[in-house]
């Protein structure tokens, strides 16, 4: 049976108060969060579950009207805040102070850098490098509801109570292979990243939209800001206000005539009620753009299929990865090795090299694709038994690849 976890409840503003005023000169501090998210603009945090150095707590995020000072401490001072599979809660902190968790170490992502499956869940991972076990069963829980069972808060405080274990053996095996700096840059990287989906429009990534001219991107675009600001209001997911597949037919139509949607099949089910208005303006306003005012014509990504070389080449990446120790899934895709080949036989042109010859990915892969174009690289059966059967074979000197 699970020992129990000991730990204190804070449900005022002023225990919250004193409970970051007396971890003030924590070293560490590892947090995770329970929220509810179905068919909301935003998730709804419900508890906040943390662990420094010396205590253990629940945040009862809903028994607490502001909880802001919390997020105020993580981003200050000089500890090493630890999460697992930390989007939300790097979001949660973002939005309300605009800045990022002090020195985030996401223990999901900084694993992928010492070979494990990426995304690991946390019990893997705790099972995987600490040999011990986490409780599951309250996944469907409802964390809005109050009370809570002590069986909820335990299962709860389990996702935090291995984080600093996590956290010391991967960081010292990253050391050792020398890629704690790589797992920094991508860590700067994947938060520089949300950060953007939080601060710019991303009309760009409504789908089907890649076959539409600058007229109808710009429609588009007007339409993704209504949407997403009719979404805010009601607290709503945005595709339940206007679904993507219909923003991109308004954008083809180009009426901004309120019968004439009414003449789009479904349209009236479809489309939350009441913004008929708003979605005539946004279509209006985008048609009385001027041409310099419209957004570039998005670049159509060819099909590189590049048939039995495609292949071969995924699976030199992935040889090449586990040899390196290293998760391929963090690497990069089987498309981004296809780009990238493509990218080196001229085939493909970009704005920019693809990501593969970039950063610390360069010192995987930097060299792999010209030794594989150039006949360098032979992959034979190692060890049929073995969980890595297949073994690369150097036909010529590889050179350097990354330490």
């Amino acid at each position: 049976m699970t020992e129990e976890i000991s730990y204190q409840t804070i449900t005022s503003a002023k225990e919250l108060s004193l409970f970051c005023e007396r971890n003030q000169g924590s070293r560490y501090v590892g947090f995770d969060t329970e929220f509810v998210s179905e068919n909301r603009y935003r998730p709804e945090l419900c508890l906040i579950q943390v662990a420094t150095d010396s205590e253990i707590a629940i945040i009862d995020t809903l028994a607490i009207e502001d909880v802001g000072e919390f997020w105020q401490w993580l981003v200050r001072g000089s500890h090493i805040t630890v999460a697992h599979a930390a989007r939300e809660e790097f979001l949660f902190c973002f939005r309300d102070c605009h800045q990022q968790p002090k020195k985030l170490f996401d223990v999901q992502l900084a694993a992928a850098f010492i070979g494990l499956d990426y995304p690991a869940s946390y019990s893997n991972l705790v099972s995987q490098l600490l040999g011990s076990y986490v409780a599951k069963g309250e996944t469907r829980t409802d964390w809005r509801r109050r009370p809570l069972t002590d069986r909820q808060l335990q299962y709860a405080l389990f996702d935090v109570v291995h984080l600093r274990d996590l956290y010391e053996v991967i960081e010292g095996r990253l050391k050792q292979l020398k890629r704690l700096a790589w797992y920094i840059d991508e860590v700067d990287l994947w938060m520089e990243e949300l950060v953007k989906t939080e601060t710019e429009p991303q009309w760009q990534r409504v789908s089907g939209i890649t076959s539409l001219n600058t007229r109808e991107l710009a429609i588009v675009r007007e339409l993704w800001i209504c949407r997403d600001a009719e979404a805010a209001r009601r607290n709503r997911a945005p595709k339940r206000v206007i679904p993507d597949d219909l923003i991109v037919e308004l954008a083809k139509r180009g009426s901004s005539s309120v019968s004439s949607f009414k003449a789009i099949r479904g349209f009236e089910n479809r489309v939350t009620r009441g913004i008929s208005r708003e979605i005539s303006e946004a279509i209006e306003k985008a048609n009385g753009m001027a041409k310099s005012e419209l957004p570039r014509k998005l670049p159509r990504g060819k099909s590189m299929n590049l048939g039995l070389l495609g292949q071969f080449l995924s699976t030199a990446l992935t040889v090449v990865c586990r040899d390196q120790q290293i998760s391929p899934a963090i690497v990069g895709t089987a498309s981004d090795v296809r780009k990238m080949a493509a990218w080196r036989l001229g085939l493909l042109k970009m704005d920019e090299p693809p990501s593969l010859v970039q950063g610390w990915r360069a010192e995987i892969v930097g060299q792999l694709i010209d030794q594989v174009l150039n006949g360098a690289i032979a992959i034979r059966v190692g060890d049929p038994k073995s969980d890595t059967p297949l073994v690369i074979e150097y036909l010529s000197d590889p050179g350097t690849m990354g330490e």
